[in-house]
């Protein structure tokens, strides 16, 4: 007898893909600056630490003490150029400046060329997030044909089930597009 199918089961990991495309589009987007000091700025640069690759925030104090201003305290004084070095070869665009206790990182207001340019780059990964969720629906609606074909399901469950998968990509979908909206009224804020 073929296993029945769960369309609980098949429903969530439906939605888990789809899940996946915001998370991944809230990380790209954590990386792009709008002209404020950030913490979240510093998560991807990654500086070798007795051999081993480690984020920033786990051998320093991070703070923001200004709107345009982050600081950089070491736990230990000998990874300032290390951690200076680290920055310099990132994409952040932002030259550190070590005094020999803490580096900081000045951020200069945006021009209007540099967030038009910005607000374009959000507007693709908002793109490129939505061909995700897409992608998992395609892959979701293959499994439901499928299993409709292999006697699993009926028909009507079939339309149901793939009107309830529409409906789910309409909400991520409009999820992509409200978390590119904040992003660009982030940046193009003066």
């Amino acid at each position: 007898m073929a296993e029945e199918f769960d369309f609980d089961v098949f429903m969530m990991e439906a939605e888990e893909g789809m899940e996946s495309a915001i998370k991944a589009l809230k990380n790209d987007l954590m990386g792009i600056r709008a002209g404020r000091a950030n913490p979240l700025l510093l998560e991807k640069i990654q500086v070798d630490y007795y051999g081993t690759m480690t984020p920033i925030n786990q051998m320093a104090n991070v703070s923001v003490p200004e709107p345009r201003l982050l600081t950089i305290a070491p736990w230990e004084k000998s990874m300032l150029s290390a951690i200076e070095k680290a920055i310099l070869k990132s994409d952040l665009g932002i030259t550190p400046n070590n005094d020999g206790k803490i580096i900081r990182l000045v951020f200069p207001e945006l021009n209007a060329e540099r967030r038009s340019q910005l607000a374009k780059q959000v507007s693709k990964l908002g793109e490129e997030a939505k061909v995700v969720v897409r992608q998992a629906r395609r892959s979701s609606m293959d499994i439901i044909k499928k299993a409709e074909k292999d006697g699993e399901i009926t028909e009507d469950d079939l339309k149901l089930t793939e009107k309830d998968i529409q409906d789910l990509t309409d909400k991520y979908t409009k999820l992509v597009d409200a978390t590119v909206e904040e992003k660009s009224k982030e940046i193009t804020e003066l």
